[in-house]
């Protein structure tokens, strides 16, 4: 790739080679960390590792600034090997105020890197931090390799000559620890330059200031001896093809792009912002030349029903929001249900209940997802697993959607939506297309009856227009095969159970339940959504030290996989971990009498690998295991 920024400079210092790196960045929610994170995150990734990353901010638009309330952190793994999480432990922290520092410290291994704008522990920062004295002149310091960085003073004489206020060149602060970082662990700046370039590009000192700021970062780490030696984390080994880096929403957004094309239909999104689901909107916005349609509309309920109404029309229907939103479209879903249209909803979960926790992750909409409507109205639901998985979930349940007529949920949550991994790039020419037919002669005699079924119990999707086809569709109950509206108590009961059928019957069509590890044994772990990955590696290591269990991700929540209760009974336990009270469990229990154990988070935070190797260990440990014994010791 062509480029007129400057080759990457060379270190002289000695570098060791490491398998992985964790580093957080955390400052106030105005100093740019969660830029910095994702220009980490790009680097890495071009750079060829393996990455996952973990966005941590607060949901005010301008969080009190220098509190502990308003830290914005980012949290970024990258490796030489497959990685699921965004790491446990951190390896380093870079901290650039008081209250940065006493709320991410406890996440820092012993021994680990700590680096500190120093010129930001003044009198008044620790009081906004609500200290007392100052914490880098304490004896726990000892416990961490301190780097003490006069970040702002050496920020400003590096952008000295361009006559910036000292305000705006304050705000390069970010990019020179970003130098420093990029130093540290052998990052090329290249990348970042061209960003730099292409974001500023109407504001040449503010341009030029910043590359000089994350160039004096890189010369400091060269120069200086506060930071020791550079690492490097060569490239992870993963399967051949094209890659780029991805975030959640953004998957979800060209899934359903890909969807629409691959089933030949144009993509209406009516939505109303919300977070963390509004980037899924951001997205789409760009790609009205591929056919997209997107609709802001005044409220939850009218995003809703427009994606209703473009469904009634023949277009591929989209509409998201995230736990208080989903509250105000039930009644919408509901009618989705009743006149039976193939429909998408989104639902990015985070903290609840009401407003909540915005920005923090939870998994507590299931149940809200599976029962929350009125009268007996059943939906399927898929549930995403990683940012990358977002995309091949859409996929399918446009997919279910129109094979059986009927509204799909889709499932993702904070922790997915803002976080980014590697993704293959896939073969779209490859990929099967979705066959939808409309209908367009009568088919019951002379007479079109828009209810009749096919052997998957869907109604043909008649487009309005299409001659001799005039039917109408609404919320009341519809006399079987006719669609009129009918009052008579045996046929709404049989409507009722042909609409449940409907939706049970797409048990046959979804890929059996697979497991990863024995196929019996002692304990099973049972998750689902966005704890794939610490499950997953939780598992791994507890199978690579000789335990007996087994892990089973759940992409389909209703209908559960038809193998499902036949792979429950093998196994001795059953343990369900969610960032939930126990939504999953209860449903295992009820559907399959199964006594699962439920292991329980509401934090607004994902699990970590270790709490979970804790507890997979105190239900399956044995006297002789060496995994346990280490961590009972």
């Amino acid at each position: 790739m062509s480029t007129d920024t400057p080759p990457p400079v060379q270190s002289n210092k000695l570098v060791e080679v490491v398998s992985g790196i964790t580093v957080r960045l955390a400052g106030d929610s105005g100093d740019g960390m969660q830029l910095l994170g994702t220009q980490l995150t790009n680097t890495s990734a071009l750079a060829g590792n393996d990455v996952a990353t973990f966005p941590d901010f607060p949901a005010e638009i301008r969080a009190p600034r220098g509190t502990r309330a308003g830290v914005s952190g980012f949290q970024v793994q990258f490796a030489a090997h497959e990685v699921h999480t965004p790491g446990d432990t951190l390896d380093a922290l870079v901290a650039m105020n008081p209250a940065a520092l006493v709320t991410n410290l406890s996440d820092l291994r012993p021994g680990g890197l700590l680096i500190v704008d120093e010129d930001s522990f003044e009198a008044k920062d620790l009081k906004l931090a609500n200290l007392s004295t100052n914490p880098l002149e304490e004896p726990w310091t000892e416990n961490y390799r301190l780097a003490k960085v006069p970040m702002t003073k050496l920020t400003r004489t590096a952008v000295a000559e361009l006559g910036l206020s000292m305000k705006e060149a304050d705000r390069c602060r970010n990019f020179f620890a970003m130098g420093m970082v990029y130093w540290l662990y052998g990052r090329d700046m290249d990348a970042t330059m061209r960003f730099i370039k292409a974001k500023f590009s109407r504001l040449p000192e503010v341009q030029e200031a910043n590359e000089r700021a994350l160039k004096a970062g890189w010369a400091f780490g060269e120069t200086t001896e506060l930071l020791g030696t550079s690492y490097q984390v060569e490239k992870a080994e993963l399967p051949p093809g094209k890659y780029r880096n991805i975030m959640g929403n953004q998957a979800l957004a060209w899934g359903l792009m890909t969807a629409a094309n691959l089933s030949k239909k144009e993509l209406f999104y009516g939505s109303y912002p919300i977070t963390p689901a509004s980037d899924i909107l951001h997205e789409l916005c760009k790609f009205k030349n591929y056919g997209v349609c997107t609709v802001q509309a005044e409220d939850e309920i009218a995003a809703v029903c427009a994606a209703i109404g473009a469904a009634y029309g023949g277009s591929m229907a989209v509409t998201t929001s995230s736990g208080p939103g989903i509250a105000l479209k039930a009644e919408a879903m509901g009618l989705a249900v009743m006149i039976e249209l193939p429909l998408l909803v989104i639902n990015v979960q985070r903290g609840g209940p009401s407003t909540g926790l915005p920005t923090k992750t939870e998994q507590a909409d299931l149940l809200q997802m599976l029962h929350g409507r009125n009268g007996e109205a059943p939906i399927p639901v898929l549930a995403a697993q990683s940012p990358g998985d977002c995309f091949d979930t859409a996929i399918e349940a446009w997919r279910i959607a129109t094979q059986f007529m009927v509204p799909v949920v889709i499932l993702s949550d904070g922790y997915i939506a803002n976080g980014a991994e590697p993704w293959r790039v896939p073969d779209i020419a490859a990929m099967d297309p979705i066959s939808i037919e409309h209908p367009t002669e009568f088919n019951h005699g002379d007479e079109f009856w828009p209810y009749a079924r096919d052997r998957n119990l869907a109604r043909p999707w008649a487009i309005p227009g299409t001659p001799n086809l005039m039917h109408r569709v609404g919320g009341l109950e519809k006399q079987d095969g006719t669609g009129n509206v009918s009052y008579d108590p045996d046929n709404h009961e049989k409507m009722v159970k042909t609409r449940a059928q409907k939706v049970a019957n797409i048990a046959r069509v979804i890929p059996p339940q697979k497991v990863n590890g024995p196929e019996s044994g002692e304990l099973l772990v049972l998750s689902w959504g966005g704890t794939y990955g610490a499950c997953h590696t939780a598992v791994t290591k507890a199978m690579d030290a000789g335990l007996s269990v087994a892990h089973c991700h759940l992409r389909h929540m209703n209908p559960f996989p038809a193998n499902l209760g036949e792979i429950l009974s093998r196994y001795e336990q059953v343990l369900v971990p969610e960032l939930n009270m126990g939504q999953l469990r209860m449903l295992i229990r009820d559907r399959f009498l199964v006594d699962a154990i439920g292991y329980n988070k509401v934090q607004g935070k994902p699990f970590s690998v270790s709490e979970l190797l804790d507890k997979i260990c105190e239900m399956a440990a044995t006297e002789s295991n060496k995994l346990c014994e280490s961590k009972a010791g």
